[in-house]
């Protein structure tokens, strides 16, 4: 009996506790002088500085990790509803990302930063860290090529075939088939969107979501 050339995409993904959590915050100040709105930003800056600093311990925690950008200003002049331009309105403002491996000191400091005048929390990332997201990656990937492996077999055992033997394995698309919608820019269009206030954000841990897909060829006869 001829070969039968079997194709399959072979799929897996695995949710896992986050151990990094990134917090994505701003220090902003407006007002009519710009001297002292730059003084304002600056000084609530240096207060997020000092309190960060001291949680700072790249391997043991609860920071592991932390940036800010410098200072930015820039003005404007608004409009009111009669369309009469009013005077001039400076800004300052300052961006800053801080790592957590503790999630309960990251709750109380942010408990106490989110209430401090003009200090807004944009968002909360959950992450692994790198070694273990290397080693959970290997982990799916290996399980997506099972898959695919089990899904050849099925349909070799439903025709009469028998034990399928692998020709090809390729990430998805490189054997000639169509890759699938990407979930990872699903996810990232899900999260491009801010929360309007620190009272929206959620301080519950989200398990990482890691997926894995492959298409492979077999032959069975």
């Amino acid at each position: 009996m001829a070969e039968v050339t079997i194709t399959v995409r072979g799929e897996f993904e695995a949710a896992h506790p986050p151990e990094r959590a990134t917090v994505r915050l701003g220090v902003g100040a407006e007002g009519a002088t710009k001297d002292a709105v730059f003084a304002s930003a600056v000084q609530t800056a240096r207060v997020l500085n000092g309190q960060i600093e001291s949680l700072m311990d790249a391997e043991h925690g609860p920071v592991t990790w932390w940036a800010s950008d410098q200072v930015r200003t820039w003005s404007h002049r608004p409009w009111n509803q009669d369309g009469r331009q009013l005077p001039q309105v400076h800004h300052a403002g300052v961006d800053f990302t801080v790592r957590f491996s503790d999630f309960e000191v990251l709750s109380k400091w942010l408990s106490g930063v989110s209430a401090m005048q003009g200090v807004s929390v944009s968002g909360i990332e959950w992450t692994l860290t790198e070694p273990r997201k290397v080693q959970l990656t290997d982990q799916v990937r290996a399980a997506a090529v099972h898959d695919a492996r089990d899904k050849a077999q099925s349909y070799a055992s439903s025709l009469g075939l028998g034990t399928v033997r692998v020709v090809a394995i390729a990430d998805v698309g490189m054997l000639g088939t169509p890759p699938p919608a990407s979930p990872m820019a699903r996810a990232a269009h899900m999260m491009s969107a801010a929360p309007e206030s620190a009272e929206e954000l959620s301080l519950t841990p989200q398990d990482v979501l890691l997926s894995a897909a492959v298409d492979a060829r077999f032959v069975a006869t």
